[in-house]
């Protein structure tokens, strides 16, 4: 079977028995190593075990993990003076970056021989069930439904399993949601059938997805199409006017790029109509709807601008455009018009504006702008000139008004879509995947703002690991409510290794296998930095190697204070993930120190940085509030028809823990995306 097919599996707790596996024996010793390394317990098809599955279940845990710089991390660390630790540093510097030597890993100069009496740890107990083959084709199939119902982009991984699966088992879709998926599955297969799940403005998105993906160009403007890809497109535009695809209003808002691209092709039209669509956009009008939006906004006519954008775009378009409309607002009657053309059944657009306007700061201060593109966030905060420059302004009173309104809007578009479902209450801890085509992928990954209690008696060791790139940096940054920020790094941990932070040393020469760790004490971190609320932990490339050029896996593991001697131990690790995005910079989780516990983030960003305290962080902040504005709790309870107290009266059980229910019965866990982007698409 396909890796990518198992992989992505194994990350749901399923593993596979191939169809070309004969019956082994040594079953019940195969159960008791997975038990024994990796803590996993097979709670349903034993019987299907194989050997082989000690080897991946050890690929995708850990494996053959490199030593890091002090071996004897962490007790050998805290028994080494500050200057030895800066010499350490220096001296291995200097063999690396100063004389060009990067053939070994480096290792501490000063570190006494280290014996290690390694002991059994207690570690969380991993659920697995084992499936075969052919029900594994089933259960992916569902996968790719789920997620081609979505009309959000997808990562990097669910795209790799969408395509896959339509190539391997020769899939049709019924429908792709996302013109994104749609798009990039066009770009990639090079199957001209995709382009009936676009329209023809969205031929510009493809021109922008083709000049990224295979030239590495990012500027649309500036076309060198090979002669091949000319053709292909040519072949899109005819087939849209073929099938009657031409949207002709949404192209006229981007009229010079199609200009640009009918010219860079040397397009000839076929049919009268595509004859009037090459004058329409060469001729000097614009009979866009935003045009008609932007001169009604001119006229101060908020009614006419409110109207053109709902019959043109639809009520979706009116909530994304509400600062801007809000502000220009001189009368009561005004507002109260807008918010009568508020209403939309676009669920995704509605959990957006929620959590926008629940988090809505006062006017006077700079705006951060959070966006994506090839899959990579990019973040810009107002410059100060910006700022004063800035008209579209609204109040924190409107904010929460218009957050109450939207929350009302959903809730009545959700209401009674379910049954009866069972709520585990501890699925207030976990957001909904409304943006996750930046993350990475892996055993354990959760949803951007998901919160995992930590245990009080237990420490967090964070790690990352790596082959084929000399240097890759693992850092953590304190946060106080304030904004201010203390840095914990390669730069400044010299000073700063204690029993409440400890870190394992810079490796500088890793390109046949290096790693870097940080231990987390935290009720000893609280005492020693009390006004540090947050932690947030980030991955960088220092080499100036975009993480896809090197393999490079980064997670976290929960460990005893008095951990069992190993540096790395597969079965304490809650998560391990493979950081592979076209960027060097990465932000992998955090911690909020006031409430113990630890929060997901997990964003590739659009950044050359080498260093990390380099870069903004203070838009982080956002993410570990999300689940106090909606959560998947109160999700499934706004759709529930009602919420049961006993699981066995349920319909839909929603919970984050191994449960038996009756044949029929949906269990929706705090990992299945798939499921949740379906019923927010519905």
């Amino acid at each position: 079977m396909n890796t990518i097919y198992k992989n992505y599996l194994f990350n749901k707790h399923i593993l596979v028995r191939e169809a070309d596996v004969e019956t082994t024996e040594n079953q019940f010793e195969t159960l008791f190593a997975l038990a024994n390394l990796f803590n996993i317990r097979i709670t349903e098809g034993e019987k299907l075990i194989s050997k082989d599955m000690i080897r991946f279940v050890s690929e995708r845990l850990g494996e053959n993990v490199p030593e890091p710089f002090y071996v004897g991390f962490p007790k050998t660390v805290r028994e080494l003076t500050t200057d030895q630790l800066i010499f350490d540093q220096l001296a291995h510097y200097t063999v690396t970056y100063g004389f060009g030597d990067f053939s070994e890993a480096g290792h501490s100069l000063f570190e006494e021989q280290f014996e290690r009496t390694a002991f059994k740890e207690n570690a969380d107990i991993k659920d697995f069930s084992i499936i075969s083959e052919a029900d594994a084709e089933a259960v992916l199939g569902e996968f790719v439904n789920d997620l081609l119902a979505g009309t959000r982009p997808l990562s990097d991984e669910q795209f790799e399993l969408v395509k896959s699966y339509i190539a391997d088992f020769k899939f049709v879709p019924e429908d792709i949601a996302s013109k994104n998926t749609a798009i990039k599955l066009l770009t990639s297969m090079r199957d001209i059938t995709f382009s009936d799940y676009i329209v023809m403005s969205d031929v510009i998105k493809l021109v922008d997805e083709i000049n990224y993906s295979e030239y590495d160009n990012k500027n649309i403007k500036k076309l060198n199409l090979k002669n091949q890809d000319r053709k292909f497109i040519t072949a899109v535009i005819d087939r849209m006017f073929m099938r009657g695809r031409v949207d002709i209003r949404n192209c006229y808002e981007k009229k010079k790029l199609w200009n640009g691209l009918l010219h860079h092709i040397h397009y000839k039209a076929k049919s009268d109509e595509a004859v009037k669509f090459l004058d329409a956009m060469r001729g000097d009008e614009n009979l866009s709807v935003y045009s008609d939006f932007e001169r009604a906004m001119a006229q101060k006519n908020i009614k006419a601008a409110v109207d053109a954008l709902r019959t043109g775009k639809g009520s979706a378009a009116v909530l994304r455009n509400l600062n801007y409309i809000i502000s220009r607002c001189e009368s009561t009657e005004d507002m109260e018009y807008i918010i009568s053309c508020m209403d939309t059944k676009n669920i995704i657009v509605l959990i957006q504006l929620l959590i926008q306007y629940s988090q809505t700061s006062k006017g006077t201060m700079p705006r951060t702008f959070k966006f994506t593109k090839y899959n990579k966030m990019k973040v810009h905060t107002e410059t100060n000139e910006e700022l004063r420059k800035r008209k579209s302004v609204i109040t924190q009173g409107q904010a929460h008004m218009l957050a109450s309104r939207i929350r009302e809007n959903l809730e009545s578009v959700l209401k009674d879509r379910l049954g009866k479902v069972y709520i585990d209450p501890d699925m207030v801890n976990y957001a909904l995947p409304v943006q996750e085509n930046t993350s990475q992928s892996g055993f354990g990954v959760l949803t951007k703002g998901s919160r995992i209690k930590m245990p009080v008696t237990k420490k967090l060791r964070a790690f990352t690991y790596w082959e084929k790139v000399n240097d890759i940096d693992l850092s953590v940054f304190g946060i106080d409510d304030k904004g201010n920020r203390t840095e914990f790094s390669w730069r400044t941990m010299a000073g700063k290794q204690s029993a409440a932070i400890t870190y394992s040393g810079d490796e500088t020469s890793g390109y046949n296998g290096g790693s870097e760790y940080f231990d987390i004490d935290m009720n000893e971190f609280r005492k020693e930095y009390p006004d540090v609320h947050y932690m947030i932990f980030c991955d960088n490339v220092y080499s100036r190697v975009n993480f896809d050029k090197c393999f490079c896996k980064a997670g976290y593991m929960t460990r005893d204070i008095e951990d069992s001697g190993k540096v790395y131990e597969p079965k304490t690790v809650k998560s391990s993930f493979v950081i592979d995005c076209d960027s060097t910079f990465a932000y992998l989780f955090g911690l909020d120190l006031w409430t113990n516990e630890f929060i997901w983030l997990n964003m590739a960003r659009d950044s050359r940085v080498a260093v990390a305290g380099t870069t903004s962080m203070d838009f982080i902040t956002d993410y570990f509030h999300v689940t106090d504005i909606i959560n998947v709790y109160s999700f499934f309870e706004m759709m529930a028809a009602e919420v049961v107290s006993d699981i066995s009266e349920a319909e839909v059980v929603v919970t984050d823990k191994e449960v038996e229910v009756a044949e029929g019965v949906q269990v929706i866990r705090e990992y299945d995306v798939e499921k949740m982007i379906a019923l927010m698409n519905k």
